[in-house]
């Protein structure tokens, strides 16, 4: 089904605006059986150029697919950057789009998780995938992430609370780029100590917001033209400011 809102010409895009894209409720069913609750947002009339998995906050606070970045990046980059967004609930998240089933895992078991929507991604044949983690899909993307099909990882928030020192060489050895988004005023990991915990991945670039908190609350553009940046960087940014299709 294509969505259809926001099409006329010259409207601003908004918090709250949805440009068109093909979008689809799916499942994803993980190693240990658990059926996950996802959605993949294709554009509306060409191939995707690239793939964002995205790994969603700490579902004890609050975290889910449906977190305001991740809206956004469903929302608008289908049309925008020509980009794949699939998003997806880890196991025992619940949020509008429905609940994922099992328990929270601390990071552990939520490996699996990650692992069916990297075999989702190879069996729809999606191109060039990038795994975009977000404070606590941070750190599942430092653990669990660094796959053959995933070409690099764009790290928002990263707290490295349940990811250690080990899951860095890996990352530092693949080679793979990881492009970090870092709050000035965030509450975990703020740019300086940012950089010094990344030296471990040489190729690792930190990227500061200045007055940024660790929700990104009234910075959700400058997210969305970073993300494009890294994952797409032949697509003009910043991003349009409105919609003219």
């Amino acid at each position: 089904m294509v969505d259809e809102t926001a099409t006329v010409p010259g409207v601003e895009i908004r918090a709250n605006t949805v440009l068109p894209a093909r979008r689809e409720p799916i499942v994803l069913t993980t190693e240990d059986g658990l059926r996950l609750t996802g959605e993949l947002a294709l554009p509306a009339d060409r191939p995707p150029r690239g793939t964002l998995v995205c790994l969603h906050p700490l579902p004890t606070h609050g975290g889910s697919m449906d977190s305001h970045l991740y809206r956004k990046l469903a929302w608008r980059l289908p049309a925008l950057a020509d980009l794949a967004v699939l998003r997806f609930n880890t196991r025992g998240t619940e949020s509008e789009a429905g609940r994922s089933d099992g328990a929270f895992a601390g990071g552990v078991d939520e490996g699996m998780d990650v692992a069916a929507a990297l075999d989702f991604v190879t069996a729809r044949g999606l191109p060039n995938a990038w795994l975009v983690g977000w404070s606590f899909g941070t750190d599942l993307a430092l653990m669990h992430g660094c796959a053959p099909q995933v070409r690099g990882a764009v790290l928002i928030s990263p707290p490295l609370h349940f990811s250690g020192p080990a899951c860095l060489p890996p990352w530092a050895e693949s080679g793979k780029p990881v492009v970090c988004l870092v709050p000035e005023l965030d509450d975990y990991l703020r740019p300086e100590e940012a950089r010094q915990r990344f030296a471990a991945i040489p190729q690792a670039e930190v990227v500061d917001f200045p007055g940024a908190r660790h929700l990104f609350v009234g910075h959700a553009e400058a997210v969305l033209d970073a993300v494009v940046a890294a994952v797409a960087p032949d697509v003009p940014t910043p991003l349009p400011r409105t919609w003219t299709a």
